[in-house]
């Protein structure tokens, strides 16, 4: 499902690489990312979504961002940490938009069990921290993606939301969708019970635990 290749992270304030990993090949799945604050864990996530430039290579199913890269941002959705979006557009302007980047298939029951209808005409830059992760979440799951990236996806989100979120992680993945998370926060029994954790160590090495 995922290869990841000779990958190098470097940023321009500092020489050092803030990941390097020389080979890994995920089979599908889920997957929990564990890693202490400044670990790369970000980063990474951000490199694999096509987001920032990276030295090396990634692929999934094949698909290689450096080579086929709008195919392969078609099948890999993100939901950041702590999304922002520009202030001017609305909760509708970007479902608008996913859905012809990403595909017409939209995450009804996910969209109405977070309730967040009532605020899709607002433009973002009135959304409180918790509207913008439920739609975030929305975003992440919409079209047909081979791989999901769920960065911190738990967090703003009230106890009811987090319960709709992992069963929508459950109902996904039993469907043949693959998962990276990354949660500080602990996930359900469930949905551990069908992750296999990794730990990032020293950002240098992303290595499967015992």
């Amino acid at each position: 499902m995922l290869t990841i290749t000779n990958y190098i992270k470097k940023y321009p304030s500092n020489p050092e690489p803030v990941l390097s990993i020389q080979q890994l090949n995920l089979n599908a799945g889920t997957y929990w990312i564990k890693g202490e604050n400044g670990s790369g864990k970000t980063s990474l996530f951000k490199s694999i979504a096509g987001l920032i430039p990276f030295e090396g290579d990634i692929a999934v199913n094949d698909l290689h961002i450096n080579r086929q890269r709008m195919a392969y941002t078609k099948v890999v959705n993100y939901a950041e940490a702590e999304p922002q979006y520009p202030v001017f557009l609305s909760g509708n302007d970007l479902i608008d938009f996913y859905k012809q980047t990403k595909g017409e298939n939209f995450p009804t029951v996910l969209f109405d069990s977070f309730a967040v209808a009532k605020f899709m005409r607002q433009k973002t830059a009135t959304y409180s921290s918790g509207m913008l992760k439920k739609l975030s979440l929305v975003l992440g799951f919409t079209g047909n993606p081979v791989l999901i990236l769920l960065d911190e996806p738990l967090t703003a989100l009230d106890v009811e939301a987090v319960e709709v979120l992992q069963s929508a992680i459950l109902q996904y993945s039993s469907q043949g969708v693959s998962f990276l998370i990354t949660s500080h926060q602990p996930l359900s029994n469930e949905v551990m019970k069908t992750a296999t954790t990794l730990l990032l160590q020293e950002k240098t090495l992303l290595s499967q635990t015992t």
